[in-house]
């Protein structure tokens, strides 16, 4: 079985002061570790970046565009577009990850409820091994429910799912590192 780790969604514009994300400053430096740990151990860290909106948020080359400054980028990094909630509707990560020969998908990034969930939901669907890292995904307050709540949620949610093959887990970044 040949692993990836997926950082999704973790640019600039999605972390900015009318977009606060809970506990961000700590999934990053949960984040990097694991990257660090799967570039040791000369297995692929795939950046997925949103790119573009109806509302002309996202664009390509800019600001808002960009993966977070605090977060180590290992050399040998891929970047994926991707252009909905769900990573592999139009892009091509499917193909990044055959011609790699990945079977199990490590999932970090932002939000919680919409990108990251989405993106697990599909990679069931396509057969994946899923590993949720439980402690390395984020999302903001909603204006029904905190942050904590949402992320305390989808992780029950996906420890609960009957996969369609394989597995899902979901684990703290300290049970993988040691």
């Amino acid at each position: 079985m040949k692993k990836a780790l997926l950082i999704i969604d973790m640019q600039k514009g999605s972390f900015t002061s009318k977009t606060p994300r809970h506990d961000s400053e700590n999934i990053i430096k949960r984040i990097n570790p694991l990257s660090e740990e799967f570039c040791k151990q000369g297995l692929p860290v795939i950046f997925i970046q949103h790119d573009g909106t109806k509302e002309n948020e996202f664009i390509p080359n800019t600001t808002e565009w960009e993966i977070l400054n605090s977060l180590n980028i290992p050399l040998n990094s891929f970047f994926v577009q991707k252009y909905a909630n769900d990573i592999f509707y139009q892009s091509k990560l499917k193909e990044v990850l055959d011609n790699l020969n990945i079977t199990e998908l490590f999932i970090t990034g932002c939000a919680t409820d919409f990108c990251v969930e989405s993106s697990i939901q599909s990679a069931i669907t396509k057969d994946y091994d899923l590993t949720i890292i439980a402690d390395a995904h984020t999302t903001g307050n909603r204006p029904h429910i905190r942050a904590s709540k949402i992320i305390e949620h989808y992780n029950w949610v996906w420890q609960n799912m009957i996969p369609t093959k394989g597995k899902v887990q979901v684990i703290k970044t300290l049970d993988f590192i040691s």
